[in-house]
């Protein structure tokens, strides 16, 4: 059938319709907001990067924690900034470390709230790298006892999930047996499976203190330019036991998102970045763009490719979007 019999705009005639036939849903369902953690007290300390996305210290996370759980928001994920850093990075899996009291305290709040944390070194070490550095090599083998020391510690605080987002070869399944050995058979494993070396990531840097003292992180994060390879990466963390899978960033790799969910057919979770983010921000503010309509597109490009969950700093205002459409 074709023209003038078949006229596609039939479907596209008036909201109801178009609601009848739509293909693809964002929910509140598929919204994990991050949230970075300071020491200190009565701190809420805007990132200038990213407005609208703040630091919290520990005793300012409750009113942060319930408005997330007012909206329906299912999970966090948490991102330390550490106050003391040194070449092991030791406070990531210090048992008072920026993270482990804010597990702990955010578990008070809300038990009921998934809590995801970050596993790496980055913000931790003096030399701002997500490994062991010998010779200003990074070392891939001797790095995976801290990191698996780091997931032990988020789980014994309390964490329902750890995220590895070093992209040390062997990491997820060095974790899933350090995590099994202790008994926390319970706790999943959300693996950056496919994390470029990319130019998104600055204003999280700023947000962190992360960025690398010396070089890049090329060596350990992926090249832009590969597709093929985040394939092969993701079955590695499937072998070694990831619960669920992750493209890193969203936006530029919706293509990736895709060979990934059907290649795997795994819960894959995307991360809607800080330059994503504050790139939308500034058009916002320079009244190019209507934020709602943009922010809402933009994440369901990302449900479209085959994402099942996103995290992304837009988590808050999405809810309040999607509250009021599902209220119409």
């Amino acid at each position: 059938m074709e023209f003038p019999k078949l006229r596609m705009r039939r479907l596209r005639k008036n909201a109801s319709i178009r609601r009848l036939v739509r293909e693809n849903f964002l929910t509140l369902n598929d919204l994990i907001y991050p949230l970075f953690v300071v020491h200190g007290q009565k701190t809420k300390e805007e990132i200038k990067a990213m407005p609208g996305i703040y630091r919290f210290s520990v005793d300012m996370l409750e009113e942060e924690i319930k408005q997330v759980v007012q909206l329906d928001i299912p999970a966090v994920i948490l991102f330390g900034v550490a106050k003391e850093k040194d070449e092991y990075a030791s406070e990531a899996y210090a048992e008072k470390g920026i993270v482990q009291q804010a597990v702990r305290e955010i578990k008070r709040i809300a038990p009921e709230l998934l809590v995801i944390t970050d596993v790496c070194l980055c913000q931790y070490t003096s030399h701002g790298h997500c490994g062991v550095i010998r010779n200003n090599n990074i070392m891939n083998d001797a790095s995976l006892d801290l990191l698996a020391n780091v997931a032990l510690s988020h789980a014994r605080a309390g964490a329902d999930m750890v995220a590895p987002s070093d992209m040390m070869d062997g990491r997820v399944g060095a974790i899933r047996d350090a995590l099994d050995q202790e008994g926390y058979t319970h706790v999943g494993i959300m693996a950056y499976s496919a994390k470029y070396a990319s130019a998104y990531y600055g204003p999280f840097r700023e947000a962190a203190g992360s960025a690398p003292q010396f070089g890049d992180r090329r060596s350990y994060q992926m090249d832009p330019a590969n597709g093929d390879e985040a394939l092969r990466e993701t079955f590695l963390d499937i072998q070694e036991g990831a619960d669920i899978v992750m493209v890193k960033p969203a936006l530029a790799y919706l293509d990736i998102v895709h060979r990934v969910k059907e290649e795997f057919a795994m819960p894959l979770c995307v991360y809607n970045v800080s330059g994503e983010y504050s790139m939308i921000k500034a058009a916002v503010q320079a009244g190019y763009v209507e934020e709602e309509r943009i922010v809402l597109e933009t994440l369901t490009s990302m449900k479209r490719a085959g994402a099942d969950m996103i995290i992304t700093y837009h988590a808050k205002d999405a809810a309040v979007w999607l509250n009021k459409g599902e209220k119409k």
